[in-house]
Parts: C-alpha cells; sequence; structure tokens
C-alpha cells in the first residue's frame, strides 16, 4: 500500500532537474501514504516523472523499492495497492521464461506488463491497485485502477501537461496553477456527501473510473477503456440465476470466502482485522481464524452513548472465536478533536458521519499492526441496506394509494417530533427495530410521493433533496444515481439498488472513507469480500436468496452461523456512527454556528444562506434530526477554510 503521482509533460519542455524536483514535491505530499521509503525516477526527454511513496508490505528489502522497471527496460511503474494472486502469476512468468526480478507484487506486474499486455495482466490481476506505467517503446502512459474502485486515482490535464496521484494533495503540489472548485459538482457533493466519480471538486480533475485503464499517448488524444465492467457482470450473474437450496449456495460461497481471505493473509508485517461483531466483519474474522495457527488480532471501537457502541458485540465474537481483541471506547473528546483534521484527511469535501470513527478506529489498529483486513462491501454485494428491503416494500403499498393522498399524508406525518417517533420506536420489538427509527421515518416519509421505486431510492440516499436550491450552479454534477434508466437493464429493483450502490456509493464513499482513514496512519487495509470471484458470484443471487423477513445477506448470515452462534450476531442494523445530531446541539454548536453563519456561508461564495440557517434552526429546535445534511455544508465550509492559501480558486 502507497502513494504514487507523477507528471506527463507532452511538450517535454521542462529540464530534468525542475522535472524530478516537481515529482518529488507531489510525492511528498503523500509521505502518510508511504512512511518506508520515497522514490522518484523521470525522463526528460519525453516529460514525464514518476514520484512514489512506499508502505513495505510484501518483499520489504530494497528490492521492492518503486519506481521500478522492468528487466527489459522498457516499462517503468509506480503503484498503489496489493495483488494477492502474485504467487500464481510469477508461476505463470517462471513456466514461460520470464521470471520477475524480487518478491514483490510489483515485479511481478512490470514482467506481467512485458509478456502479456498491460489489459491482460490487470485482467488476470486478482487484487487492489491503482498504477501508473510508463511504455518507453511506444511512448505512452498508462493509468489503472482496480474493478471495485479499492484504491484511488486522480487525474487532470492542463494544456499538454497530465498530473496524476492518489489524493488531490499530490496534484496540487504538483500544479502551477490554481485548481477551480466546480459547482456542479458541490452541487452533487451537497446530495450524496460525496463528489460522485468521474468528477471531483475542482474543474479539470477527474477519478478515473474504477475497472478502467486511460491511455495517454505523446501526441493525439487520451483514450478511456474499461477493462472490467459492473454492469455486464450484474446483467449476466442476473441472466443466468444459480437456483440452488440456500446450504448448497452457502457451501459455494464459504469456499469462495475463505480463498479470499486465504489470498489476503499474506503479508511480510504484523497483520490484524476490524471487527465490528456484525456480519461482514464477524464473517471475516471467522474465516481468518479458521485459517490461522495462532490467535487474530482484532480491533474495535466503541462510544459510552447508548445506540451507538457495538463494542460488547465485537467482544462477544472475539471471545467465541478466540481472538486477540483490543478495543477503545472513545469519549465525545476523542472524536471531536478529529473534526478539525477532517478536511486534511479527506482532501476534498466529504460528509460520511462514520469518517470519525473510522480515523479512530485506524489510529487504534495502526498502533500494532500495519494490515487490518475489512468487511466491507457485504451490504452492496448481498442486499443488507436496510433500503434493500424497505424500498420495494414500501413501494407495494403505496402504489395502490394516489399520489395526491400520499403528499398530503407526507406533510402531516413530517410534523411529528423526534420525541414522538422515539415513543414509536418503544412500542417495537426490539428484535425488529431499526436503528435511528425517526431519522429513517422521516426520509421514508420524503418519499411519499414518489412515482416508483427508482425515485424513492434517489430520495433516500439523498442528504439535499434539491441542492440546486443552495448552490449557484447551472446542473449537479453527472451520477448514475441521477440519470433516468441507468440501472434499466436490471428487471429487479433490489438489484437495481445494489448496482447503483457498487457502482457509486462503494468506490466513491465507503471505500474513500477507508482508504483516506487508514493511510492517513500508514495502515493498509484489505477487502476480502470485494475480491472479484466473490461479486460475480453474488450477482447470480436471486433476490429471494438475499432477502429473507428479517433482512438481507442470508447467504452471508449462513456462513458465518457455521462459525459463530447465531444469538451473538443477530440484532438490528447499527451502522458505524457518533452521535452527531446530539453533538451538534451540544458540544460541537458554537463551532456549527461559526461556520454556518450567514456571513461565512456567503463569504465561502458557494452557498445560499437562506435555506441552510432555516435547516439549523429547525434541527437546534428538536423538531427534526438534519444533522446529516447540515453535516455536508459543515465539512463544504471547513474544507474551504482549510483551502484558503493553498492555491484553490473560489467558485467559477
Amino acid at each position: 500500500m502507497c502513494g504514487l503521482t507523477g507528471i506527463f509533460e507532452r511538450d517535454a519542455a521542462m529540464p530534468a532537474e525542475a522535472l524530478e524536483r516537481r515529482v518529488r514535491a507531489m510525492a511528498g505530499a503523500l509521505s502518510h501514504r508511504g512512511p518506508d521509503s520515497a522514490g522518484a525516477w523521470a525522463d526528460p526527454r519525453v516529460g514525464v516523472a514518476l514520484g512514489h511513496r512506499r508502505l513495505a508490505i510484501v518483499d520489504l528489502s530494497p528490492a521492492g523499492h518503486q519506481p521500478m522497471t522492468s528487466a527489459d527496460g522498457r516499462w517503468t511503474t509506480v503503484y498503489n495497492g496489493e495483488i494477492y494472486n502474485f504467487r500464481e502469476l510469477a508461476r505463470a512468468l517462471e513456466a514461460a521464461g520470464r521470471p520477475p526480478r524480487g518478491g514483490s507484487d510489483t515485479a511481478v506486474l512490470l514482467e506481467g506488463f512485458s509478456l502479456w499486455g498491460v489489459r491482460e495482466t490487470l485482467e488476470r490481476a486478482n487484487g487492489m491497485f491503482a498504477v501508473a506505467l510508463w511504455d518507453r517503446q511506444e511512448r505512452c502512459l498508462y493509468l489503472a485502477r482496480d474493478r471495485l474502485g479499492i484504491k484511488p486515482l486522480y487525474w487532470a490535464r492542463q494544456g499538454e501537461s497530465f498530473l496524476f496521484g492518489s489524493e488531490l494533495k499530490a496534484l496540487r503540489a504538483g500544479s502551477p496553477g490554481a485548481f477551480g472548485i466546480d459547482p456542479a459538482a458541490v452541487a452533487a457533493y451537497l446530495r450524496f456527501a460525496y463528489v460522485p466519480a468521474p468528477s471531483s471538486i475542482y474543474h479539470g480533475v477527474h477519478k478515473l473510473p474504477p475497472g478502467h485503464i486511460l491511455t495517454i499517448p505523446a501526441t493525439g488524444e487520451p483514450r478511456l477503456d474499461c477493462f472490467w465492467d459492473l454492469a455486464e457482470v450484474a446483467a449476466a450473474g442476473q441472466g443466468d440465476p444459480l437456483r440452488a437450496p440456500p446450504e448448497e449456495i452457502a457451501d459455494r460461497l464459504e469456499a469462495l470466502l475463505r480463498d479470499a481471505v486465504g489470498l489476503q493473509l499474506v503479508s511480510d508485517v504484523p497483520l490484524g482485522a476490524f471487527l465490528s461483531g456484525g456480519i461482514d466483519s464477524s464473517t471475516v474474522v471467522a474465516l481468518m481464524q479458521a485459517q490461522a495457527d495462532r490467535p487474530v488480532r482484532t480491533f474495535s471501537i466503541g462510544f459510552g452513548e447508548a445506540g451507538f457502541d457495538e463494542s460488547a458485540h465485537a467482544r462477544a465474537v472475539a471471545r467465541h472465536l478466540g481472538t486477540d481483541h483490543t478495543e477503545l471506547i472513545a469519549t465525545p473528546g476523542d472524536a471531536l478533536a478529529l473534526v478539525p483534521e477532517l478536511p486534511r484527511h479527506y482532501d476534498e469535501p466529504f460528509a460520511d458521519i462514520s469518517q470519525i470513527p473510522t480515523l479512530l478506529l485506524s489510529a487504534l489498529t495502526r498502533q500494532h499492526v500495519t494490515v487490518a483486513l475489512s468487511g466491507d462491501g457485504g451490504d452492496e454485494l448481498f442486499a443488507g441496506y436496510y433500503r434493500h428491503a424497505a424500498v420495494p416494500a414500501m413501494w407495494r403499498r403505496l402504489a395502490p394509494i394516489p399520489r395526491p393522498l400520499r403528499c398530503l399524508a407526507s406533510r402531516a406525518l413530517g410534523a411529528l417530533s423526534p420525541d414522538v417517533w422515539q415513543a414509536i420506536g418503544r412500542a417495537i420489538p426490539g428484535r425488529i427495530r431499526p436503528a435511528q427509527l425517526a431519522d429513517r421515518a422521516h426520509k421514508a416519509l420524503d418519499a411519499l410521493g414518489a412515482d416508483g421505486p427508482d425515485a424513492i431510492y434517489r430520495q433516500v440516499v439523498s442528504q439535499w433533496r434539491a441542492p440546486l436550491d443552495l448552490v449557484r450552479a447551472e446542473a449537479e454534477a453527472p451520477s448514475p444515481v441521477m440519470a433516468q434508466g441507468a440501472a434499466g437493464f436490471l428487471a429487479d429493483p433490489v438489484a437495481r439498488m445494489r448496482y447503483l450502490d457498487l457502482l457509486t456509493y462503494l468506490p466513491d464513499d465507503v471505500l474513500t472513507k477507508v482508504d483516506r482513514a487508514s493511510m492517513s496512519v500508514g495502515l493498509e487495509a484489505r477487502v476480502p469480500l470485494l475480491d472479484h470471484r466473490v461479486v460475480e458470484f453474488a450477482w447470480r443471487l436471486p433476490r429471494e436468496a438475499l432477502l429473507g423477513p428479517n433482512g438481507g445477506k442470508l447467504p452471508l448470515r449462513r456462513v458465518l452461523y457455521r462459525h459463530v452462534p447465531q444469538a451473538l450476531v443477530e440484532r438490528p442494523k447499527m451502522g458505524f456512527s457518533v452521535p452527531l445530531a446530539a453533538w451538534l446541539r451540544g458540544p460541537l454548536r458554537d463551532w456549527a454556528e461559526s461556520l454556518l453563519s450567514e456571513r461565512r456561508l456567503a463569504e465561502g461564495g458557494l452557498i445560499d444562506p437562506v435555506p441552510v440557517r432555516a435547516a439549523w434552526a429547525q434541527h437546534l429546535s428538536g423538531r427534526r434530526n438534519l444533522h446529516q445534511p447540515l453535516w455536508t455544508v459543515l465539512m463544504l465550509q471547513a474544507w474551504q477554510e482549510a483551502q484558503k492559501g493553498a492555491g484553490i480558486r473560489a467558485a467559477a
């Protein structure tokens, strides 16, 4: 796990010393991602330079140092990630008479590019990766990103100059001019709490889409090609559903997961796992422990506030599996101390509230290990989010009711206070009571006027329903979520939600959150549930194989119950969050009031203060918990404050 960056000056006008100095400055901005060593390589004749920061995981020797050049001298690369089947690929290379030099997966990739070419090598690779590759023979730069978008890669074009890097701060360090904020990206960010790919917060700076290769030749236009297409995988899987008994499905899934977890246990440094005590992380840890010859190191974090602490559940699972468990019960002060640092860690506006506990968990884990396996991806793959079951059920009940009546009911029920919703929640048996009932109820009420399940889904995943009412922009940056028919090739509405979640929310929110939090402390986070073979298998499962009366992830649950008693993990989904609604009325109130003042909002030049001030007043009154949409504005404001003096222009 590392940080990569580079420049391609196609007019080759920069002297060698200046080119290398510039790329070293870009790599220096990524030092947190790779604390073990730094490297730079430049060829001023063609204007290309590559920079790298290394977090050494496999082959800790100097033979794993990057930038690295292939044995034939044709290819030079910087690379971030892990290729889990690199030993298998190395054997294939040796059989072909092209043994890699050294024991790193980087060396294997390089010789693969030489023998098989770029696309075929990436198709053979099982892993998470972002790659920059210079082909000296063809005078061509390749940028590539793994299938699911686990590892980040940004790129920008400025005339005949191309900049790229693992994080935006590297591009800022290498840009001769200032970047301008894109109001359309701001509008999309306010809707989703993240900037959807391929946009970034800046004009002209792009996220490379997952599963794609960007080819930049010495002359001519760049070309974007897809080497793994989620739409094709989803369509093929749903077109050939696996009709098998539940236990047979669980058998096949467990075999895949066991192999995926086993591949990801390869490490030359200490390794552990995040453990929340939920279905996903418990399954990963159970399969780790089943293949380990000593107790696995596990880590969890909790909060003292009721409804936000899963540490007891994690502790119980750890005790049953026999792991070496470490936990931290964080105080509000621990969490609040991170708030000023969030813009620096996340590099563009980002407002997933669980960013705070994820940073705390990463810091705790890094004190003991250098690699941690995570359970991320299970909800998107196996229909585990509340919305996957709730949206179709809601539409079945709403469709027969005339839409005008539904809109009237929405307004009436929306006037109920959180206290009333809490009273309603107390009347629901705990076994089936969803966490944060009031907030979920208000989301459901907002969707009453929708014209179908897809529209309800768009409402549920939106923080601000009409962000263009807040932002001076002509349109929102595009997202498949808002594009009519983007998932229309899938007949089942649950499949459409899963597809959009995997295409957008997973890489742009969940994986971004984990990557930035873990890499901020030099911790490698691996996600075995996102092995592409598991993803392809999950798409063959029809809705009835995933969803039951008590929620989704049925195959994953059946696998877990073979290792952990059902009673230890069967409970309403809590999520990984902090009591932000209360904090904004309490210890964070003064900080938030300052950022949300009419003057500060106006100075930012992006947001209309009137609707924000109205939402803030409503939240403070207790009539609604509006902490989630307000957090998007707060993180935008905090990010803008952090960028002052950093060469960032206001909205163009």
